[in-house]
């Protein structure tokens, strides 16, 4: 049987994907108020599409983008730098034993959906639904 590339095993379990959305949460809702002590990150409006973590809830990655998709690279970097205070609002927020370590990838979601609408265009792809 030929593994998933996205992840091992039947997938992530209720309690990684219920945690995942109260970080998701959390995170917005820190960036939205700008309650980190960086003010290069304050201007930005992120979006958190999804928060993925761990078996062990000890790793979060976060998928972010900014608003427009502009400035991409910089949002991560951002992020990066201000890893330590996010992860202590989250951790006092969330209320979990230990706080994940967190991670961020830009959240490709809206560009694969835009691949998925130009290859729905396509007149040969059109011809075979039509069939």
């Amino acid at each position: 049987m030929a593994k998933n590339k996205f992840h091992d095993g039947p997938g992530p379990s209720q309690r990684q994907l219920r945690v995942g959305e109260l970080i998701r949460r959390t995170l917005s809702e820190v960036l939205a108020r700008g309650d980190v002590h960086d003010p290069d990150l304050n201007r930005m409006s992120i979006t958190v599409g999804e928060v993925r973590t761990s078996p062990d809830l000890k790793i979060a990655t976060a998928y972010v983008l900014p608003l427009g998709g502009k400035g991409q690279e910089d949002v991560i970097a951002l992020l990066a730098r201000n890893k330590g205070e996010l992860r202590r609002a989250v951790g006092k927020k969330v209320g979990l034993k230990f706080s994940p370590d967190l991670r961020f990838r830009l959240d490709d979601t809206f560009d694969r959906l835009d691949d998925t609408r130009r290859m729905f265009d396509q007149d040969a792809v059109r011809r075979d639904l039509d069939e």
